[in-house]
């Protein structure tokens, strides 16, 4: 106790320094002592409405945050529960009676980064901002709002979208969602391809934030009725950031989706792209073709363009002239000469294309065949000496044969130019921190596509949900993939114009291993989860 005096600690930090207990023990010490529950914050439903009820210096002094209200008591979660002044004084300050419930100092610092930070510059709007939105309204006319201040330290708003910007590159999302909806503005982030719920504003304070990012992105502020595109470029935390907007008219309101685009990230080298060696060689094997065409597929966002650039990496040198042309250009490669689409301009995929065959290429990507102009230049280009590779949006490999021949490629061109299709989907990967083990004859799937004999015995892996992956199980993606090589046997088939259906069954047999095979090999080697690989691959897997 002498020491803790001295120290300036309270005893419990003292010990916890020391190392002679881990806070939990104390969590648990004073849980049973005083008979206040312990509750784990990763997965308690915070109530984050309440939050304007404790004022800032409180919750950040005392390392307390409100968790919800219930018949007139506030429920808190507090790291110091013998801190009896702060719970009286919130007490007073609130008029509900203060229901204290114990959590670790890092859950509590984390509910204050992730949620309070972001709610706090809401509780410092001035009344006035609030007051001109009601006589607006109560004049009958369409609020404009030009009430974006540049001083940041009088703009909410500004500060708001500063932080959620921030917090969604620190969490890896890939996109932002502002949804109007009754009563203020929901904001989502997609992490790993899934859809997050991160906080819900004031109807008060939404069309402010709403204009703050139109102005960030040059758009008209004043135009509520039809759709808007822009695009900002921004330092994050020391990363260069590119923000492509899009706005949607809504019912309820305009909608805003960011796509965020890290132009720190270099590109993944072909090994790090989660192919099994078998794929890796056939990749590099159609790669050192000197022309021809090879297709990635898959929906928005599976890691196509990523996967390519991985290969033109691999086979970009002095010696070769590689031109890609793109929408929009998310990496650049030194040595490549990069084009960007502008449709407004008149610079459209097939445009740029006839272009970029008078400049004496060698390679040529294209970002994405969206059209059957584009795949008829496309493919003649692969057919008259040039190495072209490009995207298209099909369900899997095999079944982007019979999506060229409807847009009106002829299966002889077809069969002569393409040399191989790789087919992909981003599954999660199992967070390391909470990676458990069990029997696979457990799991509630795997009987339904593999022979007893083919799984007893083998152990399968999930997460157990953790602070790092936010509850969640998982943190990071890997590609899993199934690659059609166009060899003679395969020739014969685009010429005969069989079925997909009929197409699948017979490369089958000729070794082709699909998405969901792939996938299940990387579940038992303890890299993703059954459910997961279920989730990416059911319905193109269920058609088999």
């Amino acid at each position: 106790m002498n020491f803790s005096r001295l120290d300036g600690e309270e005893i419990g930090d003292v010990l916890i320094r020391l190392g002679y207990v881990t806070e939990e023990q104390i969590i648990s010490i004073l849980s049973m002592q005083l008979r206040i529950p312990v509750v784990k914050l990763d997965y308690y439903p915070i109530n984050r409405n309440i939050f304007y009820l404790i004022p800032d210096h409180l919750i950040r002094n005392h390392c307390l945050i409100p968790l919800d209200l219930n018949n007139d008591q506030l429920i808190i979660a507090v790291s110091d529960p013998l801190d009896l002044g702060v719970l009286d004084e919130i007490k007073m300050i609130t008029g509900y009676e203060v229901f204290p419930v114990i959590s670790s100092v890092r859950e509590i610092k984390e509910v204050i980064t992730r949620y309070y930070d972001l709610l706090q510059p809401i509780y410092e709007t001035s009344p006035q901002m609030v007051g001109v939105k009601k006589e607006e309204e109560q004049n009958g006319k369409e609020a404009v709002d030009t009430r974006i201040i540049v001083d940041k330290e009088q703009a909410p708003a500004v500060r708001l979208v500063d932080l959620v910007i921030k917090q969604a590159v620190e969490q890896r999302s890939s996109d932002i969602h502002f949804e109007p909806k009754d009563g203020g503005l929901k904001i989502r982030y997609r992490i790993d391809g899934i859809l997050r719920d991160t906080i819900s504003l004031p109807v008060e304070i939404t069309p402010a934030i709403i204009s703050r990012l139109k102005i960030m992105a040059n758009m008209d502020i004043a135009e509520k009725r039809v759709p808007q595109d822009g695009r900002i470029s921004l330092n994050v935390g020391g990363k260069k950031i590119d923000l492509r907007l899009s706005t949607l008219p809504t019912i309820l309101g305009e909608k805003i989706v960011i796509r965020i685009l890290d132009k720190s990230q270099g590109i993944i080298k072909m090994q790090n792209l989660g192919m099994s060696d078998s794929h890796l060689k056939l990749f590099q094997k159609m790669l050192r073709y000197p022309y021809g065409m090879i297709l990635a597929t898959g929906p928005t966002g599976c890691g196509k363009t990523t996967t390519l650039f991985s290969g033109l990496e691999t086979i970009n040198s002095p010696q070769k002239n590689i031109i890609t042309i793109e929408d929009p250009v998310e990496y650049t490669l030194e040595g490549v000469n990069q084009v960007q689409v502008n449709v407004k301009a008149g610079l459209t995929f097939a445009n740029g294309l006839r272009a970029i065959l008078r400049q004496d290429p060698d390679v040529i990507m294209v970002g994405e065949i969206r059209d059957s102009e584009t795949a008829d230049i496309a493919i003649r280009s692969a057919m008259t000496g040039h190495l072209v590779l490009s995207t298209l949006h099909t369900n899997d490999a095999v079944s982007t044969i019979s999506r060229l021949v409807d847009m009106g490629i002829e299966p002889f061109l077809l069969s002569s130019a393409l040399i191989g299709v790789i087919s992909q989907r981003l599954v999660r990967v199992i967070c390391n921190n909470c990676k458990l083990s069990y029997p696979a004859e457990e799991d509630r799937y795997i009987s339904f596509f593999l022979l007893p004999q083919e799984y007893r015995g083998k152990m399968l892996y999930k997460g157990n949900g953790c602070s790092q992956c936010q509850g969640t199980g998982y943190k990071g993606r890997i590609g899993i993939y199934e690659i059609l090589e166009v060899n003679g046997e395969i020739r014969d088939l685009i010429g005969a114009r069989l079925s997909v259906e009929r197409m699948r069954n017979i490369t089958k047999p000729l070794g082709m291993i699909s998405m969901f095979k792939d996938g299940l090999e990387k579940a038992f080697a303890g890299i993703t989860t059954v459910d997961e690989i279920m989730r990416v691959t059911f319905a193109e897997e269920g058609g088999k």
